[in-house]
């Protein structure tokens, strides 16, 4: 089973990855390997599904970048591939004065990244696009929407396989050497031989790159649970309801966000998880949980963000607490209008001296190339972050 490429790891942004390159070479012979037994089962599959506008990232970072060139290549794929999805629009609301100096410079960093009709809405004009959120200043971000990025990952798949691509299931990356100018790529039952590696392995992308190169972070994974609103709730959330964001914390803050399926989602928090893959309290890796703990960077951060920390941790075991944070956007919400709902898991890069990396990192290696952090927006960033890999590995072939 010889290959030209691999790439290791079937969520949105491996499978956008093998998309553009097959759409730009359809000649090459390319797989794709996937642990699990279907696509997208981890950070994709656990998204919330709001396609993000570009607004929150620093004007010619990667993220800026990528997440406004892929905004407009999801649109595009959507429509080309009929899977729906609704530019609804959200607020951004400053609950208190002392936040309105951050959300003028977000709105600025906004029209920076060169978003249009991004409009401040006085406290009246707020009521009339959500009647129930209590705010003292807020405004509006057209662009941003809602879809569902499992399904988005489903149809990068069948473009992938009906352009001659290969997708490998229960395929766990166990080992990688190098034989003269191929890479051996084996799992404990299986094995494949290409001549360039792409580690798009989410929340196991630094181990996979330590399979080849010695990376100076580590994934550090952050739970970010939810509840949703009972239906008898639902007409308090029109559409999407954000806060104005710590600046010092890569999260957004607990938000309201309604969903393609019609559900609403209220979080999340940002708790460390006891696992790479752990979707709820009871879900402990001790050795991953350690490496977690005797990171030096996590150890900083910890240090730092402490009592950030335990406001979080208390709102995981605190129906009462995580509700009162919500009311600060919603006054109205009651602990009884909220039920259990699933979690995420975000893979956040963390560098030795305490960096919560705050830009998606890829790292071009001759004969590899490691997407190392790509937290939100990667979903809707995943064409673009695809097409900037896809150039990266075909500019080496030349």
């Amino acid at each position: 089973m010889k290959y030209d490429v691999a790439i290791v790891g079937g969520g949105i942004v491996g499978l956008a990855t093998a998309y553009q390159i097959l759409e730009a070479n359809p000649k090459t012979k390319l797989v794709v390997l996937e642990k699990e037994s279907s696509e997208a089962q981890h950070q994709t599959g656990h998204n919330s599904g709001v396609i993000h506008s570009g607004l929150y990232y620093k004007p010619g970072s990667l993220k800026a970048t990528n997440c406004i060139r892929g905004y407009n290549m999801l649109l595009e794929f959507a429509d080309k591939n009929d899977i729906p999805y609704d530019l609804c629009g959200k607020v951004v609301v400053a609950t208190d004065k002392s936040e309105v100096p951050q959300l003028e410079l977000l709105l600025n960093r906004g029209k920076e990244n060169g978003l249009d009709g991004l409009k401040r809405l006085s406290v009246d004009e707020l009521k009339e696009k959500e009647p129930h959120v209590a705010g003292v200043d807020a405004f509006f971000v057209p662009q941003t929407g809602i879809i569902d990025y499992k399904l988005v990952s489903t149809k990068y798949k069948e473009n992938v396989e009906r352009n001659g691509g290969e997708v490998l299931f229960n395929f766990r990356v166990e080992g990688m050497a190098k034989s003269g100018d191929t890479w051996v790529v084996r799992s404990h039952n299986n094995m494949v031989e290409a001549g360039h590696v792409i580690n798009c392995a989410g929340l196991y992308s630094d181990k996979v790159a330590r399979l080849t190169e010695s990376p100076d972070v580590k994934i550090i994974p952050f739970r970010g649970e939810y509840y949703m609103l009972k239906e008898s709730a639902h007409h308090l959330v029109k559409n999407l309801i954000y806060p104005v964001p710590d600046p010092n914390f890569p999260f957004l803050g607990v938000h309201f966000t309604r969903m393609m399926n019609g559900h609403i989602e209220a979080g999340p928090n940002a708790v460390l998880a006891f696992r790479r893959e752990g979707y709820t309290k009871k879900d402990i890796h001790l050795g991953e949980l350690m490496e977690s703990l005797a990171w030096p960077g996590f150890q900083k951060v910890a240090t730092k963000y402490w009592k950030t920390g335990m406001g979080e941790m208390y709102r995981s075991f605190s129906k009462k607490a995580f509700t009162k944070a919500l009311q600060k956007l919603i006054p109205e919400i009651k602990t009884s209008d909220l039920v259990t709902a699933e979690a995420g898991v975000r893979a956040q890069a963390c560098d030795r001296t305490g960096g919560l990396l705050d830009d998606f990192s890829i790292i071009d290696k001759p004969d590899a190339i490691h997407i190392l952090n790509a937290p939100s927006p990667a979903a809707t960033s995943s064409l673009s972050i695809g097409k900037t890999v896809a150039d990266m590995y075909i500019n080496k072939q030349a």
